[in-house]
């Protein structure tokens, strides 16, 4: 029983150094999202950092329009990240921890 335990811990250790690594790589992975018509472009990172912003000069000529794009647009860029981010250390540690419910 106390094998199974040190077993255990060892495993949980690895697993979670493949998650913090995992975290470092996701810093590189680079992820766009646009509007709809492509007058607004994000670049974040699966880690939610973004990255940079393109703007048509077609929307700077109306505020409110202007800031309905970065919110709408934002919010894309921002779910998919968060969802490429989940999909990959979900990955990592349901293969490290096999027999637990995630």
């Amino acid at each position: 029983m106390f094998g199974d335990m040190m077993g255990m811990m060892n495993k949980i250790k690895e697993t979670q150094a493949k998650v913090e690594e995992a975290k470092k790589q996701l810093d590189h992975v680079s992820l766009e999202e646009k509007s709809n018509d492509d007058l607004l472009k994000v670049n974040i990172t699966a880690n939610r950092e973004i990255k940079s912003i393109e703007i048509s000069d077609q929307l700077l000529e109306d505020k409110e329009q202007l800031e309905d794009y970065l919110i709408l647009t934002l919010n894309k860029a921002i779910k998919r990240a968060t969802e490429t981010q989940e999909a990959e250390l979900g990955a990592i540690a349901k293969e490290g921890m096999p027999n637990m419910p995630f």
